[in-house]
């Protein structure tokens, strides 16, 4: 079959929405752009040309297919069959280079001359930096300030690949306040400018184009897991802040009830602190970055309603929103989303590192800090895939300044 045909099979947004969220709540000078945006994606979604070129880059340029690893030492200690799919294998060290492939393929087919990117951890911005530097287009990245410190290493690679980095000072001064400069930027330069979303979040057509192009992460898992045990997995978890490497994953696998889909929140200092980004599990419905979802308000009289800070150790998950098909999900109960601790995300991480030599983001941490739970979900043949979503190069710094100080975020 294919990647035509298998993109054929995935869900399709109805009217723009899964279920009653997603839409386009944008202004109106930018909805010209939107359906310019949308047209050029189904024409594209639906053309095996172009498939064939993200195909063949995804190959040849980023590494794929990504391994799927078992993990036997981490899978003796929680109890059940654990594999990994490893998307820190891939150029650049993490899932987001797949959707920027494929978007920066879509840019040049309509003519854009420019790339913008908000990005948090840094990772989407250093994708988008190496494409842009691929296909020889001017690129300009939107960091929240607080993240361009906590971030730096990724921040000199953005520039070591010809980006232009602006640290944004307003508000909270990460990633939600990085993607409200794009999106003013993209207003501003809508004629030559290419707005490269890197999550399953912002208006359609961005959460359904992306949760389409990280599906490669699904379909080889899906056709990996049946070559090595000869059936389907029971269970796939995955970190969830905006949603799109569990987007990847899930997306194949959604038709088979089967297989349970597990999402992992940043639970930060702890869900009842106020201090987190647990969108899904504690949040409520709201409108953010132009698509209906649940999303982090005040509670207090004074800001009720207001969007509020999200808090979590690791700044891909530091988000107040999540995509709108993750919250399709939830509402239908067709996917489980727990959330995890900064401190049990750096246990978890430490004990992926012990166990399997493996040094994972600490988005991914979250995701191994669920595994207990899960496991004893499925029993000890249970088989469970994690989205190792990325590499925890990144990290290092944040990792040794909190353990050197327990309890104290960097």
């Amino acid at each position: 079959m294919s990647t035509a045909d298998e993109i054929a099979r995935l869900v399709e947004p109805t009217g723009g929405r899964f279920g009653e969220f997603g839409g386009q709540y944008v202004a109106e000078t930018l909805m010209p752009a939107i359906g310019e945006l949308e047209v050029a994606w189904r024409a594209a979604r639906s053309d095996p040309d172009f498939w064939s070129e993200v195909d063949a880059l995804l190959e040849d340029y980023v590494g794929r297919p990504s391994r799927l690893y078992r993990a036997a030492r981490l899978s003796a200690e929680v109890g059940a069959q654990v594999f990994l799919k490893r998307e820190d294998l891939n150029h650049t060290g993490a899932h987001k280079i797949n959707n920027c492939i494929g978007q920066a393929v879509l840019a040049r087919r309509m003519g854009k001359r420019r790339l913008i990117a908000e990005t948090g951890a840094g990772q989407h911005g250093v994708a988008t930096a190496t494409v842009a530097a691929l296909f020889a287009l001017p690129c300009e990245i939107y960091m929240g300030a607080e993240d361009v410190v906590r971030q730096s290493l990724n921040v000199e690679r953005m520039r070591l690949l010809g980006a232009t980095v602006h640290p944004v000072e307003s508000g909270t001064r990460t990633l939600k306040d990085a993607m409200n400069e794009a999106l003013r930027d993209w207003v501003t330069n809508v004629g030559d400018t290419f707005y490269l979303i890197g999550s399953v979040a912002g208006p359609h057509p961005y959460p359904w184009m992306v949760r389409d192009l990280q599906s490669v992460i699904g379909r080889e898992a899906m056709a990996q897991i049946y070559a090595a045990v000869g059936r389907m997995p029971d269970a796939l978890v995955a970190c969830v802040g905006g949603g799109s490497n569990a987007a990847g994953l899930f997306a194949p696998f959604v038709d088979d009830e089967n297989v349970k889909l597990v999402g992992v929140e940043a639970a930060g200092d702890g869900v009842e602190t106020g201090r987190h980004a647990a969108t899904l599990t504690a949040g409520r419905v709201g409108v953010l970055h132009g698509s209906k979802s649940y999303v982090l308000t005040h509670e207090d009289d004074e800001r009720m309603g207001q969007i509020a800070h999200a808090h979590s150790i690791s700044a891909g998950l530091d988000y107040p929103g999540v995509g709108p098909e993750h919250a399709a999900w939830k509402a239908s109960g067709r996917a489980t989303y727990l959330a995890r601790t900064d401190d049990q995300a750096l246990a978890a991480l430490e004990r992926l590192a012990r166990t399997e030599g493996i040094l994972c983001a600490l988005e991914t941490a979250h995701a191994i800090a669920a595994l207990d739970e899960v496991a004893a979900s499925v029993g000890k043949d249970g088989i469970i895939i994690v989205g190792l979503s990325g590499r925890g190069d990144k990290d290092m710094v944040t990792v040794a300044q909190r353990r050197s100080t327990p309890g104290q975020v960097p």
